[in-house]
């Protein structure tokens, strides 16, 4: 007698229709409607946690791209006998 996958297809499906209407009232029984909404506001948060951490992982892998609009371009002094820029005075030390 060969072996026929499709007549074990319902057995191993998923719940339809009138199905998750008794889970529902079996697990509201079992646990009860508070333990219930409990259950779901922590799997809310967790999923909310993991979507951000998600976005934070992926914002951080981005090439971080500088800001040319907001930079100030300086340009250098020159000098009117020389025609170029007069180089940095620094600080003198007596030793």
């Amino acid at each position: 007698m060969p072996f026929d996958s499709a007549s074990l297809t319902p057995l191993l499906g998923v719940p339809e229709g009138w199905e998750w209407v008794v889970l529902a009232i079996v697990a509201v029984l079992l646990f009860g409607g508070t333990r219930l909404a409990g259950v779901g506001k922590s799997a809310g948060r967790a999923i909310r946690e993991f979507k951000e951490e998600t976005a934070a992982i992926s914002k951080k892998d981005e090439p971080a791209t500088p800001d040319v609009a907001d930079a100030e371009v300086k340009k250098p002094v020159t000098t009117k006998a020389t025609g170029t820029a007069p180089a940095e005075e620094s600080p003198e030390t007596d030793a």
